[in-house]
């Protein structure tokens, strides 16, 4: 089969389903295939099962979730290798009565697999604030239009700062540090992105110090080297916010993904 493949609860999806999928209320996560296995599957499944709950006041079955993941790798004959964005939606949902508890729908598209990213990145920051930023939900817009004005400007992307003057997040990635002694996460609200929480559990297994704590913008000049972490780039060096330098540190990148790898990847 051409990818991409969308199939909705178990069925290749229609085109009156696609619309309804797209109407801007629920959530979604993005994983990467590799010999039918996922680096954080089960963290992904947990970021699923919690969003459904907190979105829709109802549980995702996460059994039929993987054996639909299971059955739209296979169709697409994509289990060596795939990009898979699951999204999960409620074709039911009640405008008039939004805090009803509703049955979900679950859409898994199957596209090519995706090269990750390693080329320097010089990002601007912007004061900006997702709604519920803790969720991966489908309200986007304001994330690319951030993006968007920073590539206007020059850029490559946008890094956030939240109206408290907070370091938070990137428009579509976490952020991290190196101060020269350990990696350090900023603490502001944010989504707690996979490859993120990966990576903080490789730097762990690996015994490389890290901290979380408060990061302002007069602060980054103390750091000595940033990158930016996602499913697309685990370990994507920063090498300048605003007017503000940073080392791209290959060596520091090098480590990065080691301790990422050190995690095992679940099987499908």
């Amino acid at each position: 089969m051409s990818l991409p493949q969308v199939e909705i609860n178990g069925i290749a999806a229609s085109a009156t389903q696609l619309l309804a999928a797209g109407a801007g209320y629920g959530h979604f996560t993005s994983l990467q295939v590799r010999d039918g296995a996922v680096v954080g599957l089960s963290l992904h499944f947990q970021r699923l099962a919690d969003a459904t709950q907190r979105l829709f006041g109802s549980a995702l079955d996460l059994a039929q979730l993987r054996s639909w993941l299971q059955q739209a790798l296979r169709n697409a004959n994509a289990l060596d290798a795939a990009s898979v964005r699951i999204v999960v939606y409620a074709a039911r949902f009640d405008r008039e009565r939004p805090e009803a508890a509703t049955p979900v729908d679950v859409m898994i598209a199957v596209g090519a697999a995706i090269e990750r990213k390693r080329a320097p990145l010089r990002v601007q920051l912007r004061a900006y604030e997702r709604e519920l930023p803790q969720v991966k939900h489908l309200a986007t817009f304001g994330l690319l239009w951030q993006r968007r004005e920073a590539r206007l400007a020059g850029y490559d992307d946008a890094l956030f700062e939240t109206r408290a003057g907070l370091i938070s997040e990137g428009s579509v990635w976490n952020v991290g540090f190196w101060d020269g002694a350990r990696v350090i996460w900023p603490q502001a609200p944010m989504l707690d992105g996979i490859s993120q929480q990966v990576l903080k559990l490789g730097l762990v297994r690996n015994g490389v110090a890290s901290q979380t704590r408060e990061l302002r913008r007069e602060q980054l000049r103390d750091l000595r080297s940033a990158f930016a972490c996602n499913a697309n780039g685990v370990a994507v060096p920063i090498v300048s916010i605003d007017d503000i330098g940073f080392d791209p540190a290959p060596e520091l990148i090098d480590e990065l993904l080691r301790c990422y790898k050190s995690v095992e990847p679940e099987a499908v």
